[in-house]
């Protein structure tokens, strides 16, 4: 699926696809910011616009059809040499154009024929253009960086919960025999009295007043140990223990990494 983000130039908005990793510009609408008549279909046919794409395409599309784009470079700018962005890839098997339907319908280019596109408007849209996909590439990136901050640093936590589970001998338990003689509706609530010692309706009723649930009012440390919970129910149910067994075990399990984590002064300078 794609994503979609948007870029303001010079008051004109315009949609940036992300199709599997590589963006794509909405020249439909880069053409907003354009004064008087013009139509993507007057710019293809354009003989400097063929050849700028035949040598796009020749560097980055090992699959295109020269014979055809060979066709069409000689019929370009006569004046009845019409072609539109689908019949173009559809005879050289381009892939730096892309005509799409649907929700996010329109044309669309790669960026680097975008910015050729953007001189046709402007040489100033151009330049502004250029600075403001420059601008959501380094947002984009900052963000990656970010995230893989945060998966690096939940790494050394679990890394960290490893090596106490080694030195850990005795673990408390907090579960007593009422608790693991009842049953639980859903796996999610077993996970819950694993964790926080009640139920998501028991929390509920003690918290009438909350707009969230017991987990969006969970702790990061609390949140690190639920998702390894999750995994490591899935195998305990796969080795076919009953819920009762499991409860036990989850919650020796989320006693000893609550502890590690607690203590744990990386994951204290995430807050």
């Amino acid at each position: 699926m794609s994503k979609k983000s948007t870029l303001e130039v010079r008051g004109t908005l315009i949609t940036v696809l992300d199709d599997a990793g590589q963006k794509f510009i909405s020249l439909t609408d880069m053409l907003k910011a354009k004064d008087g008549d013009f139509f993507i279909a007057d710019w293809l046919r354009n003989r400097n616009t063929v050849e700028f794409l035949g040598i796009w395409e020749s560097v980055y599309n090992p699959s295109f059809n020269y014979g055809e784009f060979a066709t069409i470079r000689n019929q370009a700018g006569l004046n009845n040499y019409k072609i539109s962005v689908k019949e173009w890839v559809a005879a050289t098997n381009a892939i730096g154009l892309k005509a799409k339907t649907g929700r996010y319908g329109g044309t669309y280019a790669h960026p680097d024929i975008a910015f050729e596109f953007g001189m046709w408007i402007s040489a100033e849209f151009k330049i502004y253009l250029i600075k403001e996909f420059q601008r959501l590439k380094e947002e984009e990136n900052d963000r990656l960086k970010l995230e893989w901050n945060l998966q690096r640093t939940l790494s050394k936590i679990n890394y960290r919960i490893h090596t106490d589970a080694i030195k850990e001998n005795i673990i408390p338990r907090l579960i007593d025999t009422q608790d693991t003689a009842l049953a639980y509706a859903s796996e999610a609530d077993l996970l819950n009295v694993s964790l926080f010692g009640k139920t998501a309706l028991q929390w509920r009723t003690e918290n009438p007043d909350s707009k969230g649930n017991i987990r969006d009012e969970a702790t990061l440390e609390q949140l690190v140990v639920l998702s390894n919970l999750e995994s490591i129910n899935a195998v305990l149910i796969h080795q076919g223990l009953s819920q009762a067994d499991r409860l036990v075990q989850l919650n020796k399990i989320a006693i000893t990494q609550m502890r590690s984590l607690v203590q744990n002064a990386t994951i204290k300078q995430l807050k």
